[in-house]
């Protein structure tokens, strides 16, 4: 199969790599291209065979061929290919499916979160309907064409690239696409489920990220194990209100997308927003939190388009809220917490349903 990544990032490397890597009965998977836009991140990939600014100690296979920059143009890329992984922040998914609107095989993406309106730029096609667009209706809009999903899941892309255990999802309305995904990566260390509910992955997949800086505070602050679990829970019921008002199915929130991927990033020390909670909750301001982290912390640019969608839906993310309060530094840290602990009491049935 010949597959092309976009975007030589963590996570594009991890399963670039992981897609190249020899099977267990030692013949090559596939053929892949790992395509950058920027030239002198290209070169650093040629000379050392080995991604030392998002994923160091991992070799790339001799099958994984890098493409960009200089060295070749996206449209070469793309020549010939089965398969089409787009690797990026969701802030540069709408001008990549804008470039990727005549491509006539599966497209799918690995971005989570939902789009800021600084994504909509004079260049792009404007942004219209509500606040904070999942990548699924930014397609709508720009590629309506595409036959498209999204591969999400609980993952930290070192151990994808390790070859450690991993369960992933594959959402798609289409079957040739969840099958493309399956057959690319389906292995004895990576395994694919497949669903038809993109809206269910895709909001799991942005609102963990948010609620994972809530964990890292919590963990930060010392507030215990008692109060983590606290948290994860209530939090797994706010992004459950907000899938099903948008279209989502609940159990999909009971699975990998949702609850699995919810636990790892909120408890996982490799979780880039939980570092994000984790270091707010030291005094440290949000300037200088991001500037350390060296990668994007989806939950901090999609949290407050989370909050506008769940308003405009009625939903009620309390977690959610004390977050954006906190990243625009309207509460501090103690405050976000006493803001949650302080709430009416309700059943915890009405919390799924309708109020946390």
């Amino acid at each position: 199969m010949k597959i092309a990544v976009l975007g030589a990032g963590a996570w594009g490397t991890a399963l670039a790599v992981s897609a190249a890597r020899a099977s267990h009965v030692g013949a090559a998977r596939h053929r892949v291209v790992l395509w950058a836009r920027n030239a002198a991140h290209v070169q650093a990939l040629h000379a050392g065979r080995v991604n030392v600014r998002y994923l160091p100690g991992i070799a790339l296979p001799d099958n994984l061929h890098l493409q960009g920059g200089t060295e070749g143009t996206l449209a070469q890329a793309l020549v010939g290919q089965d398969l089409v992984i787009l690797a990026t922040p969701v802030l540069a998914a709408r001008g990549m499916l804008l470039a990727l609107r005549q491509v006539d095989v599966p497209v799918v993406w690995l971005s989570k979160g939902f789009e800021s309106p600084v994504a909509a730029r004079p260049a792009l096609p404007a942004v219209s309907g509500p606040p904070g667009l999942m990548v699924h209706e930014v397609q709508a809009q720009v590629a309506p064409g595409l036959r498209a999903g999204v591969f999400s899941g609980p993952s930290f892309a070192l151990e994808v690239a390790r070859g450690q255990p991993t369960a992933l999802v594959a959402a798609s309305v289409h079957a040739e696409v969840r099958d493309a995904l399956v057959a690319a990566f389906h292995g004895p260390s990576l395994r694919v489920y497949a669903s038809d509910d993109v809206v269910g992955v895709e909001v799991g997949g942005a609102v963990k990220n948010v609620l994972a800086i809530a964990a890292g505070l919590c963990d930060g602050l010392g507030l215990g194990l008692n109060a983590r679990a606290a948290l994860i829970t209530r939090g797994l019921a706010e992004m459950t209100r907000l899938g099903v008002a948008l279209g989502a199915r609940a159990e999909t929130f009971t699975g990998l997308s949702g609850m699995g991927d919810l636990v790892l990033t909120a408890t996982g020390d490799l979780s880039r927003n939980r570092k994000v909670g984790l270091l707010l909750a030291q005094g440290k301001t949000l300037s200088d939190v991001l500037a350390s982290l060296g990668h994007v912390a989806e939950g901090v640019y999609c949290a407050r388009t989370v909050v506008q969608r769940a308003a405009r839906l009625g939903v009620d993310m309390p977690i959610a809220q004390s977050v954006v309060a906190l990243l625009d530094g309207r509460m501090h840290a103690a405050g976000a917490v006493a803001a949650l602990m302080e709430r009416e009491p309700k059943t915890e049935l009405d919390c799924y349903l309708n109020a946390g």
